[in-house]
């Protein structure tokens, strides 16, 4: 018997190209499921709710934590972050890829709560002045929001053992060739065999 499904986990620094690898990957994978997470925080100018966060007041998401609703949730720069339980189960029964774009704290959580439907890729820059340059490129953000940023992806950075797979996003193209050979991988996991079932079977 093999597990359906397959949860692959995108986790880095903001302005490592996390965005355009996965659109990408969506191209490979058209009946993939994107986990959208909900959030505490405001809603940024271009963002639209349902389709980058679903935007939930606090004492919502609170309550939701409290009913058991959320597979992981973490607090991050004040702001709740969480991901709702029965959409990705239904996910994984349908046998798609689901793919989640969290922090270092969420993808520690979901590894516990799906231990063998899980392989983690922690994607950044080839080092904090390349991250700098994008940061600070892409226009949207004032200089001390960029100084907090790269303060964090330090701190994201050094979680990455914690991660399955490495992809230094320094050339698009092949960053994301490795990205989609992980995520076809991701099906063929041995922790998704039940493995005395399939022995039982192939001594038949």
């Amino acid at each position: 018997m093999k597990l359906k499904g397959a949860i692959l986990i995108l986790s880095g620094p903001s302005g490592a190209g996390k965005s355009s690898l996965y659109k990408r990957l969506a191209q490979e994978f058209p009946d993939h499921y994107f986990s959208i997470s909900s959030t505490t925080r405001q809603k940024r100018e271009g963002e639209i709710d349902g389709v980058h966060y679903n935007f939930i007041s606090k004492e919502d998401f609170e309550a939701g934590v409290n009913k058991g609703e959320f597979l992981e949730w973490a607090k991050v720069h004040d702001n709740y972050y969480g991901t709702s339980k029965a959409q990705v189960i239904n996910a994984l029964e349908e046998d798609k890829l689901v793919v989640f774009d969290i922090d270092v704290q969420g993808q520690a959580n979901l590894k516990q709560t799906f231990p063998r439907h899980t392989t983690s890729v922690f994607i950044t820059t080839p080092n904090r002045n390349i991250l700098q340059e994008r940061l600070g490129g892409r226009g949207s953000d004032m200089n001390n929001v960029i100084q907090k940023r790269l303060e964090n992806a330090l701190d994201e950075v050094r979680s990455l053992a914690n991660y399955d797979y490495l992809i230094i996003n320094e050339n698009l193209e092949e960053a994301a060739s490795k990205l989609l050979c992980i995520a076809r991988s991701a099906f063929c996991k041995v922790s998704l065999y039940e493995m005395e079932s399939f022995l039982q079977n192939w001594k038949k």
